[in-house]
């Protein structure tokens, strides 16, 4: 993939994460893209109203079967665990065959912190920091509100 897709998909996949802005309870609003081995647009999601379900759940469902060695364009690091059980963001990345993931910023959250180690322990290519400065600002308060609860 060429760095010019790269920064035009996770574009995108930050628009998709303003949408929901605000309106996610305590959980960040997270946007993902899902391109297929041939590099084309098979999914994409935005985490829903309330903070559930996840962006990442929203376009793997979205992609299904096509998203086998593509790759995920991810605004913030797909969670390690879930508080309400089921299948981390992570391990669904990992089940769907993703062969690679670009995620913007890591995420400092309990849960969320060490999907990408997760994720590269599978074997799956990692990349993070494309978009990190709009992620930054656009996660400010989530990452204050985690940073307060670690204190």
């Amino acid at each position: 993939m060429s760095r010019r897709r790269d920064r035009r998909m996770m574009g995108r996949a930050l628009a998709l994460a303003r949408l929901n802005h605000g309106l996610t309870a305590e959980n960040p609003s997270v946007g993902c893209v899902i391109l297929n081995a041939e590099g084309h647009i098979v999914g994409d999601g935005v985490t829903g109203l309330g903070g559930r379900p996840h962006a990442e759940e929203i376009a793997l469902d979205e992609a299904g079967a096509a998203a086998l060695d593509g790759t995920a364009y991810v605004t913030l690091e797909p969670c390690r665990e879930r508080s309400a059980g089921g299948s981390s963001c992570s391990t669904r990345l990992k089940e769907a065959g993703i062969a690679r993931v670009v995620c913007a910023i890591t995420d400092p959250h309990p849960l969320a912190e060490g999907g990408v180690t997760a994720l590269r322990k599978a074997g799956i290519r990692v990349e993070i920091g494309i978009g990190r400065a709009t992620a930054a600002h656009l996660y400010d308060g989530f990452f204050r509100s985690v940073h307060a609860g670690k204190a």
